[in-house]
Protein backbone atom coordinates (compact mmCIF):
# COMPACT_ATOMS: atom_id res chain seq x y z
CA UNK A 1 0.00 0.00 0.00
CA UNK A 2 1.67 3.33 -1.35
CA UNK A 3 -0.08 5.85 1.01
CA UNK A 4 -0.46 5.79 4.95
CA UNK A 5 -4.42 5.14 5.93
CA UNK A 6 -6.00 8.12 8.50
CA UNK A 7 -7.06 5.37 10.37
CA UNK A 8 -4.80 2.47 11.58
CA UNK A 9 -5.23 -0.12 14.62
CA UNK A 10 -2.77 0.34 17.42
CA UNK A 11 -1.21 -2.65 18.94
CA UNK A 12 0.89 -0.80 22.29
CA UNK A 13 -0.08 -2.89 25.60
CA UNK A 14 -1.14 -5.98 23.20
CA UNK A 15 0.62 -9.02 24.20
CA UNK A 16 0.10 -12.52 22.86
CA UNK A 17 -2.98 -13.95 21.75
CA UNK A 18 -4.65 -11.19 22.39
CA UNK A 19 -2.09 -9.25 20.22
CA UNK A 20 -3.03 -11.60 17.15
CA UNK A 21 -6.50 -11.59 17.48
CA UNK A 22 -7.10 -8.02 17.75
CA UNK A 23 -5.18 -7.56 14.66
CA UNK A 24 -6.81 -10.73 12.81
CA UNK A 25 -10.03 -9.08 13.36
CA UNK A 26 -9.06 -5.76 12.69
CA UNK A 27 -8.10 -6.58 9.06
CA UNK A 28 -11.09 -9.12 9.20
CA UNK A 29 -13.18 -5.69 9.92
CA UNK A 30 -11.24 -3.84 7.51
CA UNK A 31 -8.70 -1.78 8.57
CA UNK A 32 -4.95 -1.73 6.59
CA UNK A 33 -3.09 0.43 8.64
CA UNK A 34 -1.23 -1.89 11.26
CA UNK A 35 1.67 0.02 13.90
CA UNK A 36 3.48 -2.02 16.16
CA UNK A 37 7.35 -1.54 17.46
CA UNK A 38 10.02 -3.78 18.94
CA UNK A 39 9.44 -2.53 22.40
CA UNK A 40 5.61 -3.95 21.93
CA UNK A 41 6.66 -6.98 22.41
CA UNK A 42 4.25 -8.36 19.79
CA UNK A 43 6.39 -8.14 16.21
CA UNK A 44 5.48 -12.17 15.85
CA UNK A 45 1.67 -12.15 16.74
CA UNK A 46 1.37 -8.91 14.54
CA UNK A 47 2.94 -10.56 11.75
CA UNK A 48 1.53 -14.22 12.02
CA UNK A 49 -2.46 -12.30 12.26
CA UNK A 50 -1.02 -10.65 9.33
CA UNK A 51 0.31 -13.82 7.64
CA UNK A 52 -2.94 -15.42 8.38
CA UNK A 53 -4.89 -12.91 6.76
CA UNK A 54 -4.02 -13.97 3.43
CA UNK A 55 -3.75 -10.52 2.33
CA UNK A 56 -1.56 -9.20 -0.26
CA UNK A 57 1.67 -7.27 0.85
CA UNK A 58 0.44 -4.30 -1.12
CA UNK A 59 -2.87 -4.22 0.56
CA UNK A 60 -1.48 -2.99 3.67
CA UNK A 61 0.08 -0.57 5.62
CA UNK A 62 2.53 -1.59 8.34
CA UNK A 63 4.43 0.51 11.03
CA UNK A 64 7.31 -0.40 13.61
CA UNK A 65 9.79 1.23 15.80
CA UNK A 66 13.08 1.27 16.50
CA UNK A 67 13.65 0.99 20.55
CA UNK A 68 16.43 3.30 22.20
CA UNK A 69 18.23 -0.02 23.02
CA UNK A 70 18.55 -0.40 19.60
CA UNK A 71 19.90 2.71 18.18
CA UNK A 72 23.39 2.49 18.43
CA UNK A 73 25.33 1.90 14.62
CA UNK A 74 26.21 -1.89 16.00
CA UNK A 75 22.67 -3.09 16.57
CA UNK A 76 20.29 -0.75 14.49
CA UNK A 77 20.33 -2.66 11.44
CA UNK A 78 20.15 -5.96 12.72
CA UNK A 79 17.35 -5.34 15.06
CA UNK A 80 15.33 -3.97 12.37
CA UNK A 81 16.29 -7.59 10.18
CA UNK A 82 14.93 -9.28 13.17
CA UNK A 83 11.78 -7.30 13.02
CA UNK A 84 10.90 -7.79 9.47
CA UNK A 85 11.75 -11.60 10.53
CA UNK A 86 8.71 -11.67 13.22
CA UNK A 87 6.67 -9.62 11.16
CA UNK A 88 7.00 -12.17 8.21
CA UNK A 89 7.77 -9.31 5.43
CA UNK A 90 10.44 -8.08 3.55
CA UNK A 91 10.09 -4.51 3.99
CA UNK A 92 7.95 -2.33 6.57
CA UNK A 93 6.08 0.26 4.84
CA UNK A 94 7.11 2.83 7.40
CA UNK A 95 9.86 2.84 10.34
CA UNK A 96 10.37 5.43 12.61
CA UNK A 97 12.52 6.31 15.39
CA UNK A 98 10.25 5.79 18.84
CA UNK A 99 11.96 8.06 21.22
CA UNK A 100 14.35 10.66 20.44
CA UNK A 101 17.89 9.76 22.84
CA UNK A 102 18.17 12.54 25.56
CA UNK A 103 20.89 10.60 27.33
CA UNK A 104 23.31 11.48 24.85
CA UNK A 105 24.58 8.02 24.74
CA UNK A 106 23.87 7.64 20.86
CA UNK A 107 23.66 11.58 18.67
CA UNK A 108 21.12 11.93 16.89
CA UNK A 109 22.81 12.63 13.50
CA UNK A 110 24.19 8.77 13.94
CA UNK A 111 20.70 7.05 14.59
CA UNK A 112 18.93 9.10 11.68
CA UNK A 113 21.99 8.39 9.48
CA UNK A 114 21.20 4.54 10.63
CA UNK A 115 17.77 5.29 9.69
CA UNK A 116 18.27 6.71 6.31
CA UNK A 117 20.86 3.62 5.30
CA UNK A 118 18.37 0.65 6.28
CA UNK A 119 15.65 2.71 4.06
CA UNK A 120 18.18 2.84 1.14
CA UNK A 121 18.55 -1.12 1.60
CA UNK A 122 15.27 -1.76 1.45
CA UNK A 123 14.20 -2.20 4.87
CA UNK A 124 11.37 0.35 4.98
CA UNK A 125 9.61 1.88 2.12
CA UNK A 126 9.25 5.50 4.58
CA UNK A 127 10.57 6.87 7.84
CA UNK A 128 9.92 9.08 10.00
CA UNK A 129 9.99 9.74 14.00
CA UNK A 130 7.84 9.73 16.98
CA UNK A 131 8.15 11.51 20.48
CA UNK A 132 9.81 14.32 18.88
CA UNK A 133 9.66 17.99 20.42
CA UNK A 134 9.53 20.43 17.80
CA UNK A 135 13.53 22.05 18.35
CA UNK A 136 14.35 17.86 17.72
CA UNK A 137 12.10 18.00 14.56
CA UNK A 138 13.84 20.86 13.03
CA UNK A 139 17.24 19.02 14.30
CA UNK A 140 15.97 15.95 12.67
CA UNK A 141 15.06 17.87 9.61
CA UNK A 142 18.32 20.18 8.86
CA UNK A 143 19.93 16.14 8.82
CA UNK A 144 17.18 14.00 6.80
CA UNK A 145 15.60 16.99 4.86
CA UNK A 146 12.19 17.42 5.77
CA UNK A 147 10.84 15.46 2.33
CA UNK A 148 12.53 12.69 4.12
CA UNK A 149 10.52 12.52 7.08
CA UNK A 150 6.78 11.25 6.59
CA UNK A 151 5.54 11.91 10.31
CA UNK A 152 6.26 12.56 13.70
CA UNK A 153 3.99 10.30 15.69
CA UNK A 154 3.31 11.48 19.44
CA UNK A 155 0.27 11.51 21.98
CA UNK A 156 -3.11 14.02 21.14
CA UNK A 157 -6.36 13.07 22.52
CA UNK A 158 -8.62 15.86 23.48
CA UNK A 159 -7.03 16.57 27.16
CA UNK A 160 -3.40 16.77 25.30
CA UNK A 161 -4.21 18.28 22.01
CA UNK A 162 -0.57 19.14 21.44
CA UNK A 163 -1.36 21.72 18.98
CA UNK A 164 1.96 23.67 19.12
CA UNK A 165 3.79 20.03 17.39
CA UNK A 166 0.30 19.57 15.51
CA UNK A 167 0.99 23.45 14.29
CA UNK A 168 5.22 22.98 13.28
CA UNK A 169 4.62 19.66 11.74
CA UNK A 170 2.17 20.79 9.17
CA UNK A 171 4.45 24.10 8.77
CA UNK A 172 7.42 21.87 7.58
CA UNK A 173 5.02 19.14 5.50
CA UNK A 174 5.29 16.52 7.96
CA UNK A 175 2.28 14.47 8.42
CA UNK A 176 1.43 13.87 12.40
CA UNK A 177 0.55 10.25 14.03
CA UNK A 178 -1.98 10.85 16.88
CA UNK A 179 -1.06 7.94 19.39
CA UNK A 180 -3.71 7.05 22.38
CA UNK A 181 -6.52 9.50 20.90
CA UNK A 182 -8.75 7.90 23.20
CA UNK A 183 -7.35 8.54 26.48
CA UNK A 184 -6.84 5.02 27.31
CA UNK A 185 -10.62 5.03 27.30
CA UNK A 186 -10.90 8.26 29.52
CA UNK A 187 -12.80 10.12 26.68
CA UNK A 188 -15.63 7.60 26.74
CA UNK A 189 -16.58 8.95 30.40
CA UNK A 190 -16.73 12.56 29.55
CA UNK A 191 -20.03 14.63 28.71
CA UNK A 192 -19.07 17.09 26.59
CA UNK A 193 -17.98 13.83 24.09
CA UNK A 194 -21.27 12.26 25.25
CA UNK A 195 -23.58 15.24 23.78
CA UNK A 196 -22.15 14.81 20.77
CA UNK A 197 -22.13 11.50 20.35
CA UNK A 198 -25.55 11.35 21.28
CA UNK A 199 -26.84 14.29 18.73
CA UNK A 200 -25.33 12.28 15.97
CA UNK A 201 -26.30 8.84 17.33
CA UNK A 202 -22.40 7.40 17.22
CA UNK A 203 -20.28 6.50 19.99
CA UNK A 204 -17.41 8.62 21.89
CA UNK A 205 -14.59 6.60 20.33
CA UNK A 206 -16.28 7.44 16.78
CA UNK A 207 -16.72 11.69 18.16
CA UNK A 208 -12.89 11.71 19.00
CA UNK A 209 -11.39 10.04 16.26
CA UNK A 210 -13.80 11.64 13.50
CA UNK A 211 -12.11 14.98 15.58
CA UNK A 212 -8.60 13.88 14.86
CA UNK A 213 -9.32 12.91 11.49
CA UNK A 214 -11.01 15.87 10.51
CA UNK A 215 -7.59 17.95 11.57
CA UNK A 216 -5.78 15.55 9.00
CA UNK A 217 -4.40 13.93 11.32
CA UNK A 218 -3.32 10.05 11.39
CA UNK A 219 -5.12 8.27 14.14
CA UNK A 220 -4.07 4.67 15.37
CA UNK A 221 -6.93 3.68 18.54
CA UNK A 222 -6.17 0.57 19.56
CA UNK A 223 -9.30 -2.11 20.69
CA UNK A 224 -9.72 -5.77 20.89
CA UNK A 225 -13.28 -6.18 20.92
CA UNK A 226 -14.31 -6.26 17.59
CA UNK A 227 -17.50 -4.16 17.87
CA UNK A 228 -15.48 -1.51 18.82
CA UNK A 229 -13.35 -2.14 15.95
CA UNK A 230 -16.29 -1.95 13.61
CA UNK A 231 -17.89 1.27 14.85
CA UNK A 232 -14.39 2.83 15.04
CA UNK A 233 -13.95 1.94 11.32
CA UNK A 234 -17.15 4.37 10.92
CA UNK A 235 -15.66 7.46 12.32
CA UNK A 236 -14.12 8.36 8.60
CA UNK A 237 -17.61 9.13 7.80
CA UNK A 238 -18.54 10.84 10.51
CA UNK A 239 -18.74 15.35 9.66
CA UNK A 240 -18.36 16.90 12.79
CA UNK A 241 -19.38 20.49 12.81
CA UNK A 242 -17.24 23.78 13.68
CA UNK A 243 -19.36 24.55 16.93
CA UNK A 244 -18.93 20.69 18.30
CA UNK A 245 -15.18 21.09 16.62
CA UNK A 246 -14.69 23.62 18.99
CA UNK A 247 -16.37 22.49 22.09
CA UNK A 248 -13.81 19.45 21.95
CA UNK A 249 -10.99 21.98 21.35
CA UNK A 250 -12.35 23.43 24.70
CA UNK A 251 -11.37 19.66 26.65
CA UNK A 252 -7.47 20.28 26.06
CA UNK A 253 -5.97 20.42 29.38
CA UNK A 254 -2.54 19.87 28.69
CA UNK A 255 -2.49 16.06 30.49
CA UNK A 256 0.04 13.74 29.28
CA UNK A 257 -0.09 10.11 29.75
CA UNK A 258 2.49 8.89 28.09
CA UNK A 259 5.80 10.33 30.07
CA UNK A 260 8.79 8.23 30.81
CA UNK A 261 11.46 9.02 32.90
CA UNK A 262 13.45 9.26 29.21
CA UNK A 263 11.10 12.00 27.73
CA UNK A 264 12.31 14.74 26.18
CA UNK A 265 11.67 18.08 27.38
CA UNK A 266 7.81 18.86 26.23
CA UNK A 267 6.79 21.72 24.13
Amino acid sequence: MKTMPSLGMGTFRLEGEVAYNAVKMALETGYRHIDTAQIYGNEAEVGQAIADSGLARDEFFLTTKVWLDNLGTEVFKSSVEESLRKLQVEAVDLLLIHWPDVSGKVGMDSYLQQLLEVQRQGLTRLIGVSNFTNAQLDKAVEILGADAILTNQVEVHPYLQNRRVIDHCKAKGIQVTGFMPLAVGKVMQDEVLQAIAATHNVTVAEVVLAWQLQQNLVTIPSSTKRVNLETNLKSVKLVLSDDEMAKIALLDKGERIANPEFSPEWD
